[in-house]
Order: structure tokens, then sequence, then C-alpha cells
């Protein structure tokens, strides 16, 4: 079954007519799914190190810049009566809980004394935070329609499958394509370049690391097993299982317990809606993906099934495990709100490897609790707004936003999450958009439109 092109509860007068209701259309131009779609650009098709000159990798992204106007945009808009959006939105509430608490953590870093990287660190940090905040609540109250959420998917799928065309032509071609990749009035840092691992070689593509590459397919792996099931034609839904396969090798050339763990987390989440015969489609798909990876590198299919089959002995995980104490013994000292935001800065202090533990050290029980809420409420809304949703493609949709929500709670497990922009920024977006679902589904028109009183009554 396939999405309708016009969703009924968006209807557009103009597609009735090209001057229905002209004098009380508000005409639309560039809006906010627009700006989303060239900062996912950004994002993805420059290299995560190509930054403005005389900035930090952190804030000195143009995508991340991008998202903090966003930021700007939507609270400049709260001040005007006849621009804010009208109704409620849970998101805006979360959001706010969440960056009290980091600023309450970063006023407690400085009562304390920091050394100069630490206080640089932090300011960093509470940019990136402003900047994350941009993305999601932009996403939430900017969005109008089903359409154009779409398109923002869509525009985020292809950009994954760029990336996962770049990190196979890093193994495949004796040199780094992305050590090309640039942009004038951009400075590029050191590419992390290629890892050995196990038979296998890992790629980053155009982020900054191996576990952000895996991490942001993940966040676009239900969504494009979404398009390749409920697009509007055939030929489309075929475009999209392509995308689909190749974000999926994305995922296995990152040769990363992660990104499996994302996908195995959606389709245990998805599974219910599906037919039998898509279930059985999709793990032939899968088994054979597998072997074409393994038949083209018997390396990497041979060190996938090594991460799991001696995963107690593998270093990756036993280093981690070894920093429990360490952690404890740091979080005792300053359990309530922490250390202060950003103050762990690795190397000067070791990589965690686990997002949960960063915030535990530099925010505390109030920082983890607070992060933990931002989540669960965006799950909530997803869920809400799935159980609302009449139409099977929104559904679908709205159940892929808590897979994807559940996710990321696993994947903060297995990376400092918020130490990469690409990774951070996305996941905005994605909290954004339980918030746009929710709002989308919402009974009160008044609630779920996104057209502002400009020219109302």
């Amino acid at each position: 079954m396939s999405a309708p092109s016009i969703h009924p509860a968006d209807f557009e007068p103009a597609v009735a007519g090209r001057q229905t209701y002209v004098t009380r259309r508000r005409i639309g131009g560039f809006d906010a799914a627009a700006l989303f779609c060239v900062m996912i650009g950004l994002l993805t098709i420059l290299p995560s190190l190509a930054i403005l000159p005389s900035t930090s990798a952190d804030v000195g992204r143009p995508a991340v810049i991008l998202c903090v106007l966003m930021f700007a945009w939507w609270l400049g808009s709260r001040f005007h009566p006849r621009l804010a959006m009208p109704g409620p939105q849970p998101i805006r509430w979360v959001v706010l809980v969440f960056f009290l608490s980091l600023l309450i953590s970063y006023a407690v870093g400085f009562e304390r004394g920091l050394t100069g990287m630490e206080a640089n660190a932090a300011d960093r940090l509470l940019l990136g935070a402003v900047a994350f905040f941009g993305a999601i609540l932009l996403t939430a109250d900017g969005l109008s329609n089903w359409d154009r959420l779409r398109l923002v998917l869509k525009v985020f799928i292809w950009c994954c499958v760029y990336m996962s065309i770049v990190g196979t032509l890093q193994q495949i071609l004796p040199f780094d394509p992305v050590s090309y990749l640039k942009v004038p009035g951009l400075q590029t840092g050191e590419l992390i370049g290629l890892q050995e691992r196990g038979g296998g070689v890992r790629v980053a593509a155009t982020t900054t690391h191996y576990l952000e590459l895996c991490g942001t397919l993940g966040l676009a792996w239900p969504i494009a097993i979404h398009f390749a099931m409920f697009s509007d034609t055939v030929r489309e839904r075929r475009r999209y299982i392509l995308a689909a396969l190749l974000v999926t090798v994305g995922i296995l050339e990152t040769i990363s317990r992660s990104g499996i763990l994302a996908m195995a987390i959606s389709i245990l989440v998805l599974m219910p809606l599906w037919t039998w015969r898509r279930r059985y489609n999709l793990l032939v798909m899968g088994l054979g993906m597998f072997a074409a990876v393994s038949a083209v590198s018997p390396g990497i299919g041979r060190t996938l099934i090594n991460l799991f089959a001696d995963a107690s002995d593998d270093p990756s995980i036993t280093s981690r495990t070894e920093r429990y104490a360490m952690v404890g013994h740091y979080f005792a000292q300053r359990p309530w709100f922490g250390r202060g935001t950003g103050t762990w800065v690795p190397p000067q202090y070791q990589y965690l490897d686990n997002q949960w533990l960063r915030t535990a050290l530099e925010n505390g029980v109030a920082g983890m609790l607070a992060l933990a809420v931002l989540h669960i409420v965006a799950l909530v809304l997803a869920a809400i707004a799935f159980r609302r949703a009449t139409e099977k493609a929104d559904k679908h949709l709205c159940l892929s936003l808590v897979a994807i929500q559940i996710m990321a709670v696993f994947i903060a497990y297995t990376f400092d999450v918020f130490a990469y922009s690409t990774y951070t920024m996305m996941l905005g977006v994605m909290i954004g958009l339980c918030g746009t679902v929710w709002r989308f589904t919402h009974p009160a028109r008044q609630v779920r439109t996104s057209t502002t009183h400009w020219f109302g009554p």
C-alpha cells in the first residue's frame, strides 16, 4: 500500500485552482523544510572537518552554524504573536529542561574552577547544544505538512546514500576521495583515514569517525525501509529499495556492532506492522547483502561475525568496562550536577566511548535524567502519533521514529554521540520530527497547523 500523493489533512487550496483563497494564503518560498535540506546537504556532503578559518571543528562547520541560526529564527518567532506557532508542543518543554540542566552544570563547572582547555571546551559544547536545540525546535514547529516532512527525510536518505558510496570508494580506490573535497573559504583538518579491524577495513566517508558514520546511517536505515515500502509508485519504491541496500552496505563497511544493533532494533520495532511476505523479503535481502559484501571483501564478513562471537574478548568492549571504576570515582565526587558541562576533554582525560557515562561525569544525575526525558518524551509523542494516525503509511513512519529513539538510547552506550556533530544534528532533527508528527495528528487544527496567523482575521 503506497502513501497518497496528497495527504487528506493537508489539502493545499492551490491544488484545486491557482487562485483559490489566494488572498488568505501565505506565499511560501524558502521555508523551514528547504532550510533543513540545505543543512543536511552541508552536513553530509562536505567533509566534517571542513570548517571556517579560525574556528573549531565542533562549531565551525557551516551546517552547525546554520543550526545556530535556526535556533535564533525559532526564538525570534516566539516574540512575535503573528509568527509564533499556535498551540502546545511538549518538545519545547523538554528542550527547556535539558537546556537548564546544561546551564546549571556549566555554572557549577566554573564555580569549581576550570583549566583553559576545559573552559574553552565548555563554551564550545554549550554553543553546540544551541545548534542541537535549533534543529529540534525548528523541526518540531517549522514543518508545515506531511509532504514537506517527507521531502526532508528523502533528502536525508539520498545524502546517506552519497556517504555510503564515498565509503565504498574509500575501500576500493588506492586513495581517499574525501581528501579531494576542497571548498574555497573553508579549511580542512586531518582526516581519520582508514583503519583495519580484523580482516576488514573501516571507513568514515565524510564524517569524523567510523562510529559517527555508522550512527548517522543507522538513523536513516528505518526511514529508507519506510520509503521502500510506502512510496507513491513502483518505480519510486524500487529506487528506495536500492537506497536501503546502499545504506546497509555503508553500515556494514564501518564494521561496528552499533550499526548492526541499530538495524536489529529497527526490525524488531517495525516488524509487527509488516506482512509475512515483507518479513521474508527483508530476511532474504539481508542475507543476500551480507553474502555479497563477504564475497567482495571476505575479511569484512569474518570480522562482522567475530564482532559478536568473540565479544567477551574484544579490546573495544573490555576497555570500556575497565573504565567503570574510574568513572565511579569521579562521579562520586560531584553526583548531582557533575563536574561541568563539556569539561571531560579527551585526550586530556580518557576516552569513554559511552555518552551516558560522559553525561554522568559532566552533568550528573540531573543531566542524565534530562537526557533520558528528552528521548522518552520524543518516543511517547511518536507513539501517540502512531495511535492517532489513520493512514497506514503515516503509522509506519511514526513507528520508524519510535525505533530511532530506542536505537539512539542504546547507541549512546557505544560512543560519545555529542562529540560528533553530523550524528548530533541529525539526532536533533529526528527528535524534532517526533513533535512534528504529534502535531500533525493532533485533532485540534490550531495545534496541528504550521501556518502562522499573519493573514488571519
